[in-house]
């Protein structure tokens, strides 16, 4: 479901969201947008509001206003910053008492129609009325958050007027609960006889999650440290307490936990702070008294034993070993989340403990090959109220369960003893600041995201954005007592008796059973049923069908024009030039202090029998060990002295020929501007001499791979179902179905099967001789403009020093594939999976970037019957001007999403398309018209006109089967 995100307990901490500062413009002294915050005074009223402080915070560039609304009571935060992609959020402590998912029903029903916008999909509508950069809702274990963002100052006012009507002022009709929650119906809605079934939107949500072992394990973790208050029970909504839900209940929590004085709103960048005050006051607000909510959460009350608890869970088809399967985790209660401090440094320590090849848990636990990987639930989580720390091992045999105990209490013991290395924490402090210092273009969610545990709790959201702070604090800490952080791994960890020790394994029946629950609490609920309620059932069932498929009226919702759509993008400068005769992209940008280097290197020389290597070579290159660096030196260089190196797949469709493409891996890493040496050195060493040896070291990346791969299925369907439709349409489809499909899956899982890894060894130099070739690659850096000249010299050394190694350098092809002789052919492939819930995705061949018709394409997802309607619509011509201008507001709002100083020039890198040809591609979108949109529906989309691929991955369907026509995997 778009729109919505139901959370599980790993939520959020400084080490997972990753932190990103930017600041667009260029200068690092205070700008106009932090200068006026910081002309408000504490006691100062503004629009019913009163200023409580207001804070300088320079590591981030902005400044904080604190306020509260004096009627209700409401909190709010501004966080003044020169950006212009504004963001807004509002979140409620939303804390239930039971398993029927009442928080996570409310925020898809509050999304139903509200009384200002009483249309029945406001937020899906708004997508195109609007240029929002994001829009959707969260509901975590104990709030539920509504953010949008959006760089267009009248679309805020839009947005925020929609959304503050949708949290305030909902209509919660009975429909809506029945569409969006759950409801029994005929299972089809027009024949009276047909069976009665479960269906909703949350309900089918939620049987997909629970399909989710990893989730599934994340839930029972959480339900059972913290057992007495709301962190017992699945915000979410647990599949078959779902149906215990009323239209009442939800009516009810609607009253008591969507109030302004339980509320705390957010705004973020460059839009004056009075209009917003303004409006909210004036639009919300004003319209309430204040209550006293009783949301808190009490802490939980300490164990003074340990506990241990089991759970199954269904088996994993793609699991390399069968028989190891179960996983085992201990979590630890810590702290409460609104001590800062204490959370900085448990979040650090975490890191200490497990973060890499050089961390004792990596080494104790994951080094041995006890199990494939950590736990799915692993290391801090401060997203309730109290924290946890988990440490444990998926991918593990029933049998190695007290050994991974003992591995466990025995690694804390020796963490006491030893500490840690002096190094490894200077790497985790440099991390932090070079994750202050990237820029990324949603600064400001991850702003919302990263202070909403805390402030939800009633900590201070202003004490968590002074980072550097609780840095000095953590050096001082340490230099005042070296074993500062031993102590606190005995408090915590060693003398801690609030510990869960929880195991899972797959048990064969576990579908079944969830099958025949399902099939119980259904008969239960029709078996209380009189003839009279059938009928109503029924009845209920035409009247909800009949209003899905009305047009509905959306004209009551506010909506931008085109004429409101910038007509010129802005131009992108960049430099060409060359390093060490390699061709280099220069690009001049206000990065920080950052530099950021790329490196695209051809494919086309690489003999087939190699392709499907390829992605693993690019996850073990950087991670092997290099020069006269092991892979745990090796580790440690690139956490001191970069933001990381990686090496990925990178397959570019010609912009101008659907059959031409560019093959190649992507080197990208960025670094400090004072490390810029020691980053080019760790890719020269990767260039001239990976090391390739390493047997036990390349098990461990593989079974990790393997296992990352397998645990992705479920969550990423859509994404596999959409590259298998695509693989027999052009011929990049199909080096994509091989690089990241099913395809490299199976592959992978075949590879993690092997007794002996030799012959994959071997193959891994090979590769490297035909990808890590100068002869065959082009650069791009990103820098300020300072430091440009610098680090072209810097990379002029690099590619002499790699270029110099040419002895067993292949001869090189030129870098554009074209495949004359390829022919599309029609493919619909299933792969049956162990989950309830199908993902099914068809694609059709069209056409490329610069072709007149690519900006005539009518977007429809629907499943695959629906799929067909809606391409009938189109053909039809049954549309509005006003759709075309929201359908062009959509593309826009893509076309123009903000792309971050990091990110500048990469299209055109990448893919070679110019401001020019973009500038082009933006006048075509302008004018196009329905006869262009019914002309391209027609010839591209109609039955029988172009190659078209199916796939489904589900569960077991017999008339797929018996149909010949699909391939069944």
């Amino acid at each position: 479901h778009f729109r919505t995100s139901w959370r599980s307990s790993n939520g959020l901490s400084l080490g997972k969201s990753s932190f990103q500062g930017h600041n667009p413009s260029w200068r690092f002294r205070s700008t106009p947008a932090t200068e006026r915050a910081l002309q408000y005074q504490a006691g100062q009223k503004i629009h019913g509001f009163t200023v409580k402080e207001v804070v300088d915070v320079p590591d981030l560039f902005l400044t904080a206003v604190k306020l509260t609304h004096d009627n209700t009571g409401a909190q709010y935060l501004h966080a003044a910053r020169d950006d212009k992609n504004n963001l807004f959020s509002v979140q409620l402590r939303t804390t239930p008492m039971d398993n029927t998912g009442v928080p996570h029903i409310l925020e898809h029903t509050v999304l139903c129609g509200s009384e200002k916008y009483p249309c029945r999909d406001p937020f899906f509508k708004m997508l195109n009325r609007s240029l929002s950069t994001f829009m959707n809702a969260f509901t975590a274990s104990d709030f539920t958050m509504y953010p949008f963002s959006t760089q267009n100052g009248k679309d805020f006012q839009n947005l925020l007027s929609v959304y503050l009507d949708a949290v305030f002022f909902p209509c919660l009709g009975e429909l809506d609960f029945r569409q969006e929650g759950w409801r029994l119906e005929n299972e089809n809605p027009t024949d009276p006889s047909s069976p009665l079934v479960f269906k909703g939107v949350v309900f089918n949500e939620m049987k997909g999650a629970f399909s989710d072992n990893e989730q599934v394990y994340a839930q029972h973790l959480q339900n059972k440290l913290y057992p007495d208050h709301t962190y017992g029970v699945v915000s979410g909504g647990e599949p078959l307490a779902i149906p215990d839900l009323s239209w009442e209940q939800l009516k009810h929590f609607h009253a008591t936990h969507y109030h302004p004085s339980n509320a705390r709103f957010f705004t973020y960048g460059d839009l004056p702070l009075e209009q917003h005050l303004k409006q909210i006051h004036e639009e919300a607000l004003s319209k309430f008294e204040r209550t006293e909510p009783d949301t808190a959460v009490p802490n939980q009350v300490h164990w003074d034993r340990p506990r241990e608890d089991h759970v199954t869970c269904s088996p994993d088809v793609m699991a390399p070993d069968a028989a190891k399967q179960n996983t085992l985790c201990m979590s630890y209660l810590l702290g409460d989340i609104t001590d800062t401090f204490e959370g900085f440094t448990l979040s650090l320590m975490s890191s200490l403990m497990i973060s890499g090849p050089n961390a004792p848990f990596y080494k104790a636990l994951i080094e041995p090959k006890i199990g494939t990987d950590f736990s799915s639930v692993v290391g801090y989580d401060g997203s309730t109220k109290e924290a946890s720390f988990s440490i444990g091992l998926q991918g593990m045999a029933e049998e190695d369960t007290e050994k991974v105990k003992q591995i466990i209490i025995q690694t804390f013991d020796e963490i006491i003893a030893n500490g840690f290395e002096e190094e490894r924490i200077e790497a985790l402090l440099h991390k932090i600041e070079i994750q202050m210092k990237h820029q990324s273009t949603s600064f400001g969610l991850s702003l919302a995201s990263y202070i909403a545990s805390c402030w939800n709790h009633d900590g201070d959201p202003v004490q968590l954005l002074k980072i550097c702070d609780s840095v000095t604090q953590f050096r001082q800490a340490l230099k005042d007592n070296p074993r500062f952080l031993q102590e606190k791994v005995v408090h915590y960890f060693k003398d801690n008796t609030h510990r869960l020790t929880l195991s899972m394994s797959p048990d064969e029946a576990y579908l079944e059973k969830q099958v025949k629950a399902e099939e119980e609490k259904l008969q239960k609920k029709i078996q209380a049923l009189s003839e009279s309620d059938k009928k109503d059932i029924y009845e209920k069932g035409l009247e909800l069908l009949s209003i899905q498929s009305q047009t509905q009226d959306a004209s009551c919702l506010p909506a931008l024009n085109v004429s409101d759509i910038e007509p010129t993008i802005a131009v992108t400068h960049v430099e060409m030039g060359t390093a060490g005769g390699v061709p280099v992209q220069y690009c001049e940008q206000p990065t920080n202090g950052m530099v950021y280097f790329r490196a695209m290197c051809s494919l086309n020389s690489l003999p087939e029998d190699l392709k499907l290597y390829v992605p693993l070579f690019c996850s073990v290159i950087t991670k092997m060990g290099c020069g006269g660096l092991d892979y745990r030196q090796q580790d440690q260089q690139m956490e001191l002295k970069t933001g990381g190196m990686s090496i990925s797949t990178s397959v570019n469709p010609d912009y101008s020929n659907m059959d031409m493409y560019e093959q190649g891996v992507l080197l990208s890493s960025s670094c400090l501007e004072r490390n810029l040496p020691d980053m080019f050195h760790l890719w020269s060493d990767i260039f001239n001499s990976p090391h390739f040896d390493d047997e036990e070291r390349l098990r461990v990346l593989v079974m990790m791979s393997a296992q990352e791969l397998a645990n992705g299925i479920s969550n990423s369907g859509h994404m596999y179902a959409m590259t298998r439709a695509a693989r027999n349409l052009t011929p990049t489809g199909e080096l994509q179905e091989t690089f990241g499909g099913m395809e490299q899956v199976k592959f992978m899982k075949r590879v993690a099967e092997m007794p002996d890894l030799t012959q994959v060894l071997r193959t891994l130099p090979r590769i490297k001789r035909h990808i890590l070739n100068p002869m065959n690659m082009r650069c791009a850096v990103n820098a300020t403009p300072q430091k440009m000249s610098n680090a072209a010299g810097q990379l002029d050394s690099l590619m002499c020093n790699v270029s110099s190694n040419k002895k067993d350098r292949k001869p090189v092809h030129s870098n554009i594939t074209e495949e004359p002789n390829f022919k599309p052919c029609q493919m619909k492939t299933f792969f049956p999976m162990p989950f309830p819930i199908n993902f099914v995705s068809e694609c059709i061949r069209t056409v490329p970037f610069t072709h007149e018709d690519c900006a005539r394409d009518p977007n429809t997802v629907q499943t695959l019957s629906a799929f067909r309607k809606g391409v009938d619509w189109a053909i039809s011509g049954q549309f509005t001007q006003q759709d075309i201008n929201e359908a062009k507001l959509s593309v826009f709002s893509a076309v123009d999403s903000p792309v971050a100083p990091s990110d500048k020039g990469m299209g055109r890198f990448l893919s070679g398309i110019t401001d020019e040809l973009k500038q082009a591609h933006r006048e075509r979108l302008f004018a196009v018209t329905d006869k262009n949109i019914v002309d391209v529906a027609g010839r591209y989309l109609g039955i029988g006109q172009r190659t078209c691929g199916v796939a489904i991955l589900g569960p077991e369907n017999d008339i797929i089967k018996k149909d010949p026509s699909w391939v069944v995997k």
